[in-house]
């Protein structure tokens, strides 16, 4: 049976294959714009790919009636960040999802299931996952002005959280927001909820990118449980890197023991926003944390720092106006012509561009990305309105 669908394979689609192959080995080396990893290496564990890896259920249910998972190696993943997050070791959760969407999702619905009658505060920097996953749990809410660095407006969100001091509050704060990396002082949101006597509420934080190393900064802006947040949670194919797109949710156990429901077919608990989980990514993930550890995360992170360093300085030589958040390894410039922007695949938001110096980001890199800058004649697509 093998051997004929393998003869089902035609020349031509194997033409394909390989064509799609050179076309991502080329596209990869060119991508200064989206926060994606591409210097991991899994061949040691590749043969994992053999197996029909299923983590169905809870993580830390041992009952689960399907055996062949990695609900151990995902455990070990969710301790890591858990204690990089400085959660309490007696009172912490979590699981490996599919990325930050579902991980902000999970953390809404645990706010939600807190708190039904609560209000959701989240600022116009916000990830557009976030007002798909409010609509999807049909939660009310309210969005808050930026400021001009894309961190939130603490005084609108006080003074809109004053007007409905009846509710409970549900606050979704970011920790690196998608254009400028812009972090929100979970502290100080805090603070404010307390000034305002509201003791009912929830903080989540979205940490997609920055939250992997969020500890190192310095200075630092206050994020984690120990600040404040109720759950965070990360991308594991961002900062980590993995071949197949992933993220962590780290909340409190007693938040999502409030949730759980049994489920006699599984031999497990039903915890999780999917059923059948990706079990390959946790290992993935696992793999190389043990690789890297605490110090090696941290040794990422600033070169990565000091490419963003170098990088806005390369670019305020040739007089382009760029700029960085504190700590930030995103550069922001303004948006740049149109070739510029396909070839190095620079995502773009009005009339910013930005650049994400991730570890796999080097200085040669930007020294061809600066002379394309430099050496470019094409003029930056001008939108003009009639004013009438």
């Amino acid at each position: 049976m093998e051997a004929s669908i393998k003869n089902n394979i035609k020349a031509a689609d194997l033409e394909r294959l390989q064509q799609l192959d050179q076309e991502m080995a080329q596209s990869r080396e060119t991508v200064l714009g989206y926060p994606t990893s591409k210097d991991f290496d899994y061949s040691a564990i590749n043969h994992f790919l053999d197996y029909p890896i299923n983590n169905i259920g809870d993580p830390y249910e041992e009952g689960s009636t399907y055996k062949v998972h990695t609900h151990e190696f995902e455990r070990e993943v969710v301790r890591f960040f858990a204690k990089l997050f400085r959660a309490n070791p007696q009172d912490y959760w979590g699981y490996v999802t599919n990325g930050s969407s579902e991980s902000n999702l999970y953390g809404l619905y645990l706010a939600r299931e807190s708190f039904p009658k609560g209000m959701v505060y989240y600022s116009e920097s916000t990830h557009y996952s976030v007002r798909k996953n409010i609509h999807l749990l049909n939660i009310p809410s309210i969005v808050i002005r930026s400021q001009p660095n894309g961190e939130i407006d603490y005084e609108d969100f006080e003074n809109t959280v004053r007007l409905n001091r009846h509710k409970p509050a549900i606050v979704l704060t970011t920790f690196g927001t998608t254009m400028y990396e812009a972090k929100d002082d979970v502290s100080r949101i805090k603070g404010i909820l307390k000034n305002l006597a509201i003791h009912d509420h929830y903080i989540h934080c979205d940490g997609a990118l920055a939250g992997t190393y969020g500890a190192f900064m310095d200075p630092r802006t206050p994020f984690d449980f120990k600040d404040g947040a109720d759950s965070i949670s990360i991308s594991g194919h961002k900062f980590v890197g993995s071949p197949i797109p992933c993220g962590v949710i780290v909340t409190k156990k007693s938040t999502r023991d409030r949730i759980a429901k049994s489920i006699s077919y599984i031999g497990s608990l039903d915890t999780t926003i999917t059923g059948s989980r990706n079990g390959h990514s946790p290992l993935f993930l696992w793999y190389t944390l043990k690789k890297l550890g605490v110090e090696g995360l941290r040794a990422r992170y600033e070169s990565s720092l000091e490419v963003a360093q170098y990088c806005e300085m390369r670019l305020k030589e040739i007089g382009i106006d760029a700029w960085r958040n504190p700590g930030a390894i995103t550069v922001v410039l303004p948006k740049v012509p149109a070739s510029i922007q396909g070839k190095w695949q620079l995502a773009t938001e009005g009339d910013k561009a930005h650049i994400i110096c991730m570890p796999c980001i080097t200085k040669a890199q930007i020294d061809a990305f600066v002379y394309d800058m430099a050496n470019c004649e094409e003029e930056v697509e001008e939108k003009f309105e009639f004013d009438f």
